[in-house]
């Protein structure tokens, strides 16, 4: 087995409203519920659905905290710990990454993890293509 994974917001977003995904990003899912592991997700989607919630950028079926519940709930997801550490990592990741200081969070959060990174954003993709995160394109 690979690395487990690592939702991004968008992946978390997609997965929690049923919307199709990639069959790699569905064999992966798959392969890593029938390990017995649990996908994992950033507190920092949490916060990232709240504020887009919040600013009428996101339309969700419920308030967004009974969202994030329901969504970790339902695809049995562990909450990963946001250390110190991860949040220093994400101020000096290597090479080009994303600007976005939440998308930065959530690949220290892979690296440091040593999880595989599952996003539809193209410049994690791309971070990840110059080598410097797994990934799997969802």
């Amino acid at each position: 087995m690979s690395a487990p994974v690592l939702l991004d917001t968008c992946a978390l977003l997609w997965l929690g409203n049923g919307e199709p995904v990639s069959n790699e990003a569905r064999a992966t899912l798959d392969e890593t519920w029938r390990a017995g592991l649990a996908p994992r997700v950033s507190p920092m989607s949490a916060w990232e659905i709240g504020m887009l919630e919040s600013r009428g950028r996101l339309s969700i079926t419920s308030p967004a905290d009974r969202w994030w519940r329901r969504a970790c709930e339902m695809m049995r997801l562990t909450v990963c710990d946001l250390s110190p550490d991860i949040l220093l990592h994400a101020s000096a990741l290597p090479g080009e990454p994303p600007r976005d200081p939440a998308d930065r969070i959530i690949i220290a959060t892979a690296r440091q993890l040593g999880l595989r990174l599952m996003t539809r954003d193209r410049r994690a993709l791309d971070y990840a293509e110059a080598g410097h995160v797994l990934a799997v394109a969802c």
